[in-house]
Formats: structure tokens, C-alpha cells, sequence
């Protein structure tokens, strides 16, 4: 599974968003590829799972089905809960 953190340019706060990703995935024991990058390299073949705020989530080219959206990209509390229902769902 490859998993990529969004956000407008691609630089900080994505790479914020992978590195808490990285934990949440290894407190729950899954395995996955994460990267991040900007929201022009978000399209339907590039991941099997985008996250990313709120704000560009609308703007985004991919499916509802391949997204999770975060109301606050430094809530690890809210990515934990997001990530583990997504799993839960599959």
C-alpha cells in the first residue's frame, strides 16, 4: 500500500503530515509506503490513500473512497482516528 500527505507546495506541512503518518501506521501495526508531495501530484494512480487538510481536499482529483481529510494537519489524535476507521474499513 503507498500512502501520500498532501498539501499545497508539497514541502512542510506534508512532510509533517508523512512523519506522523509513520507513527500512527507503526502504532497500529501496519505496513505501508508513505510519501509526500504536492496537491498537482495528487491523481487517482499515484497512491492507494491521500491525506490532506480540509482546505485543498476540495480541490483534489481523487476519489472519496481514496482520501482522508483532516480537519488539523497537527492532530495526531484526529489522523490516528481517521487512519485506524479507514483500515477498519477494509
Amino acid at each position: 500500500m503507498k500512502i501520500m500527505a498532501i498539501c499545497g507546495s508539497g514541502l512542510g506541512s506534508s512532510f509533517m503530515v508523512e512523519m506522523n503518518i509513520k507513527k500512527v501506521l507503526k502504532k497500529l501495526n501496519i505496513e505501508a509506503e508513505v510519501e509526500h508531495s504536492d496537491l498537482s501530484s495528487a491523481t487517482p494512480g499515484a497512491a492507494d490513500l491521500f491525506v490532506m487538510a480540509k482546505d485543498i481536499a476540495e480541490s483534489a482529483s481523487v476519489p472519496d473512497d481514496k482520501l482522508v481529510v483532516l480537519t488539523s494537519i497537527i492532530d495526531i489524535n484526529e489522523l490516528e482516528n481517521k487512519l485506524s476507521a479507514y483500515f477498519a474499513n477494509r
